[in-house]
C-alpha cells in the first residue's frame, strides 16, 4: 500500500522525513515521521491557525475560543488540542451495509486494524485516510486537528463578520472557498455542524453584501458629485479674465484644488473609469487653461515692465541732466515728473531703484531753491524791520479826519514799502502786505462815502427825490386832515400810514 497524507494537508506538512505523498479517502496513509511532524504544538500553531487561535474542547468543535488577530500576532497560542482521547478501542471493520447508524454518544471518529480512519457522518462512516504506522490515538488525534484547522477558519470569518470592517463581498467569497473544502473534508469532527454555521454564515454576508454594494453605489455617486464639483471650481478659476486675477491666490487656489483632487483619489471610493477619465480630463484641461493664461499674463507684464524700465531709465538720465540748472531746472523737472507718473510700472525692485535716482536728482535742484531761500531769508531780516516800522507810521491814519492828508500820507508810505522790496519767507510777507492792504481799505472806504456825498449828479437826483417826496408828504397831511374831519378811520388810517413812509424816506436823503 503507497503511504501517503491526506491532499488537505500535504502543502502545510510537507517535511524532509516524509518519504510518501498524501492520497484522497481510503488509499490515505499517514507515515509516523509525518505524525510526528504534525503533532509539534509550534509549528502546527503557525500552519494552522497565524490569524487566530482556536482550542477546540470537544471534538464536535462547537465550544470555540475566540481571540482577535492581534492577539494571535503578540502571542504565541498552542495549536487546537482535541480531547484527551479514551483508550483507544480495539480494531474494528468499517461499517456493514445495513448496520444501525451510531448513536449521538459515539465518537466522530474510529481506526480500523489496517490505521483506516473514518469520521461517522449523518449517513453513516466516511473514510478519511490512513495511519498505518501510529496508534490509533495519533491516528484521530492528526485527522481531528485537520477539523480544528477548519473549524479555525470558520470562527474567524465569524469573529471578522462580527466586528465589521472587512468587506462583507471579500468574507463571502472566502466563506464560499471553506464550505468547499468541507465537502468530503479528510478531518474527524462535527462536519456536519460546521457546514452548518458557514451556510449560515454565508447567507448573512449575502445579504450584507447587498447592502453594501448599495452603500458602495451611493459613495461612488457621491464621490462624483464631490469631484464635480472639484472641476467646475477649476473650470471657474480657468474661465477668469486674466487681466483681473489675483494671480498669487488664484494659484494657491489651484493648487488646493489639486490637493482636494489627489486626496479624493487616494481616499475616496473608486469611481467607473468612464466617468473617473471623463472628470479628470475636464479637470486637466481646467489647469492647463489656467497655467496658459498665467503664462500669456506674466509675459505680457514682462513687455509693459520692460517698456516701462526703458521710458524711466530715459526720464532719470534727464532728470540728472538738468543738475547744472540748479533752481531753474526744477519747472523742467517737474514736466519730468508728469512724465513719470504715465509711463507705468516695471516691477517693484526696478521701480525702487530708477525713483531713488529721480528723487535724488529732484532734491538735488529743490536744494538748491532752498539754499536761495534760506538768503533771502537771512537778507531779509532788515526789510521785515523796516516794513514794520512804516505799518507804525500809517496806523495813525485811520483816525485823520483830513480824508486829504489821509490819502497823502497812506501815499508816501506805499511808496516807502515798494522801494523795500519783497522780504522772505513768504507767510512773513503776506502777513506785513494784510496789515497794511487793511489801512488802505479803510482810507477808500471814506474816500468812496465822500464821493457820494459831493458827486453834482448825486446831490441832484437827491435835490429832486427831496422835493418830490416833501411834495408827497404835505398832500398826504392834507388827506389826513380831511379824513379825521369827515370821521373816517379806515382813510386817516391809510393816510397816516403812507405819510410815515414818506417822511422815512426824508429821512434817508437827509432831509
Amino acid at each position: 500500500m503507497t503511504s501517503a497524507s491526506s491532499p488537505d494537508t500535504a502543502g502545510s506538512h510537507d517535511s524532509s522525513d516524509a518519504a510518501d505523498e498524501l492520497v484522497p479517502a481510503d488509499e490515505t496513509t499517514v507515515s509516523p515521521d509525518e505524525s510526528a511532524a504534525a503533532t509539534d504544538p509550534a509549528e502546527e500553531t503557525a500552519a494552522s491557525a497565524p490569524e487566530i487561535a482556536v482550542p477546540a474542547d470537544g471534538p464536535d468543535g462547537d465550544d470555540v475560543a475566540e481571540t482577535t488577530e492581534a492577539d494571535a500576532a503578540e502571542a504565541p497560542v498552542a495549536a487546537p488540542v482535541a480531547p484527551s482521547p479514551t483508550p483507544a478501542p480495539s480494531p474494528r471493520p468499517g461499517p456493514r451495509p445495513g448496520a444501525r447508524v451510531a448513536a449521538p454518544s459515539e465518537p466522530w471518529g474510529r481506526v480500523d486494524d489496517e490505521g483506516t480512519v473514518s469520521v461517522r457522518e449523518a449517513d453513516g462512516w466516511r473514510v478519511v485516510g490512513q495511519y498505518p504506522d501510529g496508534t490509533p490515538a495519533e491516528a484521530l488525534a492528526y485527522f481531528e486537528r485537520k477539523f480544528a484547522d477548519l473549524a479555525s477558519e470558520v470562527t474567524l470569518l465569524e469573529v471578522r463578520h462580527r466586528r465589521g470592517g472587512a468587506s462583507a463581498s471579500d468574507l463571502r467569497t472566502t466563506a464560499l472557498s471553506v464550505r468547499a473544502k468541507l465537502d468530503g473534508a479528510a478531518a474527524v469532527g462535527d462536519l456536519a455542524a460546521l457546514i452548518s454555521r458557514i451556510d449560515a454564515l454565508t447567507a448573512e454576508l449575502a445579504e450584507a453584501s447587498e447592502s453594501e454594494a448599495a452603500a458602495a453605489k451611493e459613495a461612488v455617486a457621491e464621490a462624483v458629485r464631490e469631484r464635480t464639483v472639484i472641476v467646475e471650481e477649476a473650470e471657474a478659476l480657468a474661465a477668469r479674465d486674466p487681466q483681473t486675477v489675483q494671480w498669487k491666490q488664484s494659484t494657491a487656489e489651484m493648487s488646493a484644488l489639486f490637493d482636494r483632487w489627489q486626496a479624493h483619489q487616494q481616499n475616496g471610493p473608486r469611481l467607473p473609469k468612464s466617468t473617473a477619465q471623463q472628470l479628470w480630463r475636464r479637470f486637466r484641461d481646467a489647469r492647463a487653461t489656467f497655467d496658459r493664461h498665467r503664462r500669456e499674463f506674466f509675459s505680457a507684464l514682462d513687455e509693459t515692465h520692460k517698456a516701462a524700465r526703458d521710458a524711466k531709465t530715459r526720464l532719470v538720465e534727464r532728470a540728472e541732466a538738468l543738475a547744472p540748472r540748479g533752481e531753474d531746472g526744477i519747472g523742467a523737472y517737474r514736466d519730468l515728473l508728469d512724465q513719470w507718473k504715465a509711463s507705468g510700472r516695471a516691477g517693484r525692485k526696478v521701480d525702487d531703484a530708477l525713483w531713488a535716482r529721480f528723487k535724488a536728482a529732484g532734491d538735488a535742484l529743490y536744494s538748491a531753491r532752498g539754499e536761495r531761500e534760506a538768503a533771502d531769508v537771512e537778507a531779509s531780516r532788515e526789510k521785515i524791520e523796516q516794513k514794520r516800522a512804516l505799518l507804525e507810521q500809517a496806523a495813525p491814519i485811520v483816525d485823520e479826519k483830513n480824508l486829504a492828508t489821509a490819502r497823502q500820507r497812506l501815499t508816501a508810505i506805499q511808496r516807502q514799502w515798494d522801494e523795500i522790496g519783497r522780504v522772505f519767507p513768504r507767510d512773513v510777507e503776506r502777513g506785513l502786505d494784510d496789515e497794511l492792504r487793511k489801512i488802505e481799505q479803510s482810507v477808500r472806504t471814506r474816500e468812496d462815502a465822500d464821493w457820494k456825498r459831493n458827486d453834482p449828479e448825486q446831490k441832484a437826483r437827491a435835490n429832486d427825490m427831496t422835493r418830490q417826496i416833501t411834495d408827497a408828504i404835505a398832500k398826504l397831511e392834507s388827506e389826513l386832515a380831511e379824513a379825521e374831519a369827515r370821521g373816517d378811520k379806515r382813510a386817516a388810517a391809510q393816510a397816516s400810514e403812507a405819510l410815515e413812509a414818506r417822511r422815512g424816506w426824508l429821512r434817508a436823503l437827509g432831509g
